[in-house]
């Protein structure tokens, strides 16, 4: 077993597999990073992905891939200026509103589901978009995998450093952080603290709904209720231990990748284990993370409703 597992771990399969579901993690991060550096907790994560699943199946199932995508993102920006008018100008308690947008989402694409395709026998599927593959690049060994993927991985490569680019180097970046530390201050230089947040919402939402498109359209093919399965949670945890850097959070989603991997690969091997334990080990490492890394330096506003002055 112990000579299986190691085959395993150090296999390009496993590796694959390990960015493949990282993928969605990593988009929906670099979009939460926006809103949580703005100042609002976007614990609603979970369900806008879920919403973004749903969505860009519904519009993939009629129209086709690209079209599905842009549904999603549509939707859940409408969606998410009702989470913005909350949470920024009425200035509601962050988690309560975060908390009612999951529940929002588990009704609203569990009724729709239903309302518009019913009880079937057979799954529906949709068509996902294709693999690329990078000539040349895709034939090193071992780090060829990371350039066989479908569009939205190479999508979470390029976010990354875009998303750096945009804190660090840019003026959009630096308002970003200076309404999440001090929005008081950051209104005092001219900087519009709502306008920021509601921007900053709109982009987590954006790519929170590509990040769970990718599950329908990408990996999957087909839509089932709740499929998102606590990674939104996952991922907005990953902001928080990545330290809400673009970097360590990338590092974070790779790690998280990993174990997702593992525990599928555990199960497929035939393990004794009982297929419960390996379920549980993706929360069960958000804990452990947490309780050896601690949660870093939050922005000082962070979860802070804040009322421009008059």
């Amino acid at each position: 077993m112990a000579t299986d597992l190691m085959g395993m771990i150090f296999s390009e399969a496993f590796l694959s597999s390990s960015i493949r579901l990282a993928t969605p993690l990593l988009i929906a991060c670099m979009g939460a990073i926006f809103s949580e550096r703005s100042g609002v907790l976007f614990l609603g994560l979970e369900g806008f992905m879920l919403m973004g699943a749903f969505f860009g199946f519904l519009g993939s199932y009629y129209f086709g891939a690209i079209p599905g995508i842009l549904l999603a993102i549509v939707v859940n920006m409408v969606i998410a200026l009702v989470f913005a008018y909350a949470t920024v100008t009425l200035a509601v308690n962050q988690v309560v509103v975060s908390v009612s947008m999951n529940i929002l989402a588990i009704g609203i694409t569990g009724a729709f589901f239903r309302g518009l395709f019913g009880a079937h026998t057979t799954q529906l599927l949709v068509d996902r978009l294709k693999v690329i593959t990078i000539p040349i690049l895709s034939q090193v060994p071992v780090i060829g995998v990371l350039f066989k993927q479908n569009p939205f991985t190479y999508l979470g490569y390029i976010l990354v450093p875009v998303v750096w680019i945009i804190f660090f180097k840019t003026k959009w970046g630096l308002k970003i952080r200076s309404v999440g530390e001090n929005p008081k201050a950051a209104e005092t230089m001219g900087v519009n603290v709502q306008k920021i947040r509601y921007i900053s919402i709109l982009w987590a939402s954006a790519f929170a709904a590509i990040a769970g498109a990718s599950q329908t359209v990408g990996n999957l093919g087909m839509f089932v209720d709740n499929m998102i399965a606590g990674k939104g949670f996952i991922a907005f945890a990953a902001v928080i231990l990545g330290r809400f850097h673009p970097l360590g959070t990338l590092l974070t989603v790779l790690f998280f990748g990993l174990i997702d991997a593992f525990q599928l690969n555990l199960q497929a091997m035939g393990s004794t284990i009982p297929y419960q334990f390996p379920l549980m080990m993706p929360y069960l490492f958000t804990l452990i993370a947490f309780l050896v890394a601690g949660s870093g330096v939050a922005p000082k506003a962070w979860g802070t409703p804040y009322a421009p002055e008059q």
